[in-house]
């Protein structure tokens, strides 16, 4: 049986350590916790959170990251931290921390799959971890294929990018008492009942088909060799909206890249054009791909949250278990886009889980690499997993 404590604060610092984990021992009738995942505002002190934290509800492993939006099945915003406490006799956790994301996955991957029990073990059927890393250190993307290739294809992941409001100046992920950068951290999952994972975005391709002719990490430098921006130029004025070189974020929020894929549009959001006319993205762009400009509405996002959310459901109910608690991730290019309305698609999430809890952050990127779903490294895609009773 799985128990589950949920809590948020708007307290910083060492007093929010301290009151999230009365919370998780009260809830837990005083036992610890077997796992901890935490996701911070950057307006905290994050040693000083994960210190109380740590030392007050003593979790045998503790993983989490800076974000850039916090919510629950209750309350949503900014400012604020959010943890979800488990406790599962029947799960088993292993927390591991790689250092050196940006400049060597294979040691990146070594570190964190030296971490994993479930490679030596054939006690637990099924074998889940959740990544979460310094987004603003690039090479996600690769991450998740080295860890797919390191494992044997035996893992499912999910997880994020972590984030500083939408600053994007620093990030950090947290393991056990520390914040770390240019980073990635990993909570492995065993257990003998599946753990549902989904994945779905509501993006559609609007623009016409172009071939990334050159790029450079997450930078697409030309379209049909011709500099990048001059597609989004000619598009805009096709689709009678406004784009200024100048700002143009308002109108990247609402039109995205699609790089196409066998499973898909894997979605990479501009965030700024550089000095030649480049795109830059939140996320890498190889050259020779097809791309699209995509777009998308409001109910398109929580439709497409419901969806994956229906998605991780139904692999546990399957199965004959009941969902016991989920997290749910989104990028914070959703939240902006959206403002308030940001709101149905958390609502949208709580009717799919019914009597089951959430909590989840809006994150610089998500991370995917699950049966049926797309795989990768991705933005504005709603990621859900969900946690049998």
């Amino acid at each position: 049986m799985t128990d589950v404590v949920i809590a948020s604060t708007d307290l910083r610092d060492d007093a929010a350590g301290q009151a999230l984990a009365a919370k998780i021992r009260s809830d837990l009738h005083g036992a610890a916790p077997d796992a901890v995942i935490v996701f911070a505002s950057p307006q905290n002190d994050y040693a000083a959170l994960l210190r109380a934290l740590h030392f007050r509800c003593g979790a045998k492993a503790m993983v989490g990251c800076s974000s850039a939006g916090e919510f629950t099945s209750e309350t949503s915003g900014t400012g604020l931290t959010t943890v979800i406490a488990l406790r599962a006799p029947d799960m088993r956790f292993s927390a591991s921390l790689a250092r050196g994301l940006s400049t060597d996955r294979d040691t990146t991957t070594r570190e964190l799959v030296q971490g994993f029990r479930g490679m030596d073990t054939s006690e637990y059927r099924y074998r889940t971890a959740l990544i979460l890393v310094d987004a603003l250190a690039g090479h996600a993307e690769d991450l998740v294929d080295h860890l797919t290739i390191a494992t044997g294809g035996m893992y499912q992941f999910f997880g994020g990018g972590a984030g500083d409001d939408a600053r994007f100046k620093e990030t950090h992920v947290f393991f056990g008492r520390e914040a770390h950068t240019d980073a990635a951290v990993a909570l492995e999952i065993l257990s003998n009942k599946p753990i549902g994972i989904g994945a779905r975005h509501g993006w559609s391709p609007a623009g016409e088909p172009l071939r990334v002719t050159q790029a450079s990490n997450s930078c697409i430098l030309s379209l049909n060799v011709a500099p990048a921006v001059e597609a989004f130029e000619d598009y805009a004025a096709v689709s009678n909206q406004l784009f200024d070189r100048a700002d143009p974020l308002p109108f990247f929020l609402h039109n995205v890249v699609g790089v196409k894929t066998d499973e898909g549009y894997k979605l990479r959001v501009p965030l700024g054009i550089d000095a030649e006319g480049g795109i830059v993205c939140a996320a890498e762009v190889p050259a020779g791909v097809t791309a699209q400009i995509m777009s998308t509405q409001a109910v398109d996002a929580a439709d497409a949250a419901a969806s994956a959310t229906r998605d991780a459901v139904q692999q546990v109910e399957r199965a004959g278990h009941t969902p016991k608690a989920a997290l749910f991730f989104d990028c914070v290019a959703t939240r902006l886009r959206l403002g308030q309305d940001f709101s149905h698609e958390l609502d949208a999430v709580a009717r799919e889980l019914k009597d089951a809890p959430f909590a989840g952050f809006n994150s610089y990127g998500q991370i995917v690499r699950a049966e049926g779903q797309f795989s990768g490294f991705h933005n504005c895609t709603a990621v859900v997993c969900v946690f049998p009773e």
